[in-house]
């Protein structure tokens, strides 16, 4: 047992977090994704409302530690109406709701006072823009004829990009990526996500979107890309913020922000994708 807990702990220290409860975790969180988008795609979206909720609480507690004071419940109430609108008006309803959005939450902070109102107007229009625009296009992933399909494709491509790139950054990782931003993202990982992701995104276009796989392929690339860019940039926010995790609310993950990071970036591009796939009939 001795050896056992000796082989866990190295494995751990290697990877930067406790492995099992991070798979436990993984595996409750994908059966909620796939049982609701199947079945009960309006708790779907309560699922979205809530993840998007409680990301937005953990980046305001963040600012305020980094000296940024933010009207959570304002940014939470526009969050609200951006995903109300995915869900009713699709991707028309989601820019103009947006639109109106973020100039009242920042008439709203206005309002509180001049101090450091540039520094607060832009944290709260990221903060809206970040996690209720960019998860506005989950929304539209799911409410849609095909969208259990649809959402199986982004968690495939974004599972893929973390997963491989984990095991291989954890096995063969020597050469760090942006060591600035994220000290343990390596050259390896990234070329196992390259490798993996576009293999993975094939055989779900093919069996599941009854598309080309050659498509898919094509978006995994894609899709690497915007998981990776959706990392890091989480990771500068914490930086510049000078925190470790956005929150402890997930064993073996941390926050719920530091879960959707990649899917936020990545949900906006599958569905463009997957538009321009529609639209020209491929």
């Amino acid at each position: 047992m001795d050896d056992l807990h000796s082989i866990n702990e190295a494995i751990n220290a290697r990877a930067g977090r406790k492995l099992l409860p991070s798979i436990i975790v993984s595996v409750i969180l994908l059966t909620l994704v796939f049982t609701t988008v199947v079945f009960a795609k309006p708790v779907f979206g309560l699922l979205v409302w809530l993840a998007v909720m409680l990301a937005i609480r953990e980046l305001v507690n963040a600012y305020k530690l980094g000296g940024i004071e933010l009207p959570r419940l304002a940014i939470q109430i526009a969050g609200t109406a951006l995903l109300i609108a995915a869900w009713y008006g699709k991707v028309s309803g989601l820019a103009v709701a947006t639109a109106i959005a973020i100039p009242n939450v920042m008439v709203f902070i206005l309002f509180k006072g001049p101090k450091d109102f540039v520094r607060r107007a832009a944290s709260a229009a990221f903060a809206v823009f970040y996690l209720a625009f960019l998860g506005g296009f989950i929304i539209l992933l799911a409410h849609h004829s095909d969208g259990a399909a649809r959402i199986l494709t982004l968690v495939v491509l974004v599972s893929c990009n973390d997963t491989f790139g984990y095991i291989s950054g954890v096995l063969f990782g020597k050469h760090p990526l942006v060591p600035a931003i994220s000290p343990k993202k390596t050259w390896e990982g990234l070329l196992g996500s390259f490798i993996f992701t576009p293999s993975g995104s094939a055989l779900v276009f093919h069996f599941a979107m009854h598309k080309h796989w050659w498509i898919g392929a094509g978006i995994g690339i894609v899709a690497v890309i915007t998981a990776t860019c959706g990392d890091l940039i989480e990771s500068a926010v914490k930086r510049d913020l000078s925190i470790k995790d956005m929150g402890t609310l997930l064993p073996g993950h941390g926050g719920i922000l530091d879960r959707i990071d990649s899917v936020l970036f990545t949900g906006p591009a599958v569905w463009f994708a997957l538009e321009l796939i529609t639209h020209f009939k491929l």
